[in-house]
């Protein structure tokens, strides 16, 4: 019969088992967790630990995974005349009215009444869809910019460790310390600025002007709305957070670091 002993001995020597750790790190990275240093602290090992696992496991951690619903077509619009900026919204509703009116001109007055309320509804959703698109463009930029400084500056404090000038690499990585930070605070911007706008179809008409922005080769935004942070506030506070106590740690032993390279008096 097992005892606790047993079970909890048995499950010391699963994790011990070689590769077990690297198959959980691997599996954490996938699930998105490509904070090195988050990894190395659930795993209480070393981040040259961290990175050796994830390459033993085909991964390259300097290649951060990439979202799979990047905004990446940004060319301008152009639906039956609508460019989607607001400035010029009521001179492109009159010119396609005219248009109209010109391919139909034995059309009956409630024949264009109808067609007024198709070519406003494509206006409104052109323009409606142009902000958020960019929007969403400018977010994942942000965030794209946050995670590759983010990750800069653990570059930059792994490479005091053999820096033949340390005093140059250190302010090297003080400086990435701040543009990180910097990064965080742009983010949220962006994130808070996407999510302040929903974008949705109102009516059948918005619904038909939506697939034909679509069919024009302009991306859909749904998942991408759906993929914002729902708390940019409460995400930078954390990242920030992070980024200033591993800081001030570091700062520590860096200051250690110095007080042994200085001449002694």
């Amino acid at each position: 019969m097992s005892t606790r002993r047993d079970d909890v001995m048995a499950a010391l020597r699963d994790w011990s088992k070689p590769g077990r750790r690297a198959d959980l790190l691997a599996a954490a990275w996938q699930a998105g967790e490509t904070n090195v240093s988050a990894l190395a602290e659930a795993a209480r090992i070393s981040r040259p630990t961290v990175y050796a696992d994830l390459r033993s496991r085909g991964i390259d951690p300097d290649h951060r995974p990439k979202g799979t619903n990047v905004i990446t077509n940004l060319s301008p619009l152009d639906i039956e005349g609508f460019t989607g900026v607001g400035e010029r919204m009521d001179a492109e509703f009159d010119a396609a009215l005219r248009r109209w009116a010109a391919e139909h001109p034995t059309a009956t007055r409630e024949e264009g009444r109808t067609e007024g309320v198709r070519l406003a509804a494509l206006m409104d959703t052109t323009y409606r869809y142009a902000d958020v698109r960019d929007r969403l463009a400018h977010e994942q930029v942000a965030r794209a910019e946050r995670n590759r400084l983010l990750h800069h500056v653990e570059l930059r404090w792994e490479a005091l460790s053999t820096a033949p000038a340390w005093l140059a690499a250190h302010h090297a990585y003080v400086l990435a310390v701040d543009e990180a930070g910097l990064a965080i605070d742009m983010w949220r911007e962006r994130a808070e600025a996407a999510g302040s706008r929903p974008f949705f179809c109102f009516s059948p008409q918005d619904e038909e002007a939506y697939r034909q922005i679509q069919q024009a080769g302009h991306p859909s935004l749904e998942k991408a709305l759906a993929d914002l942070d729902p708390a940019p506030a409460q995400t930078a506070e954390q990242l920030r957070a992070n980024l200033d106590q591993a800081h001030e740690h570091r700062m520590k032993l860096a200051a250690q670091t110095l007080r042994i390279a200085q001449p002694a008096q």
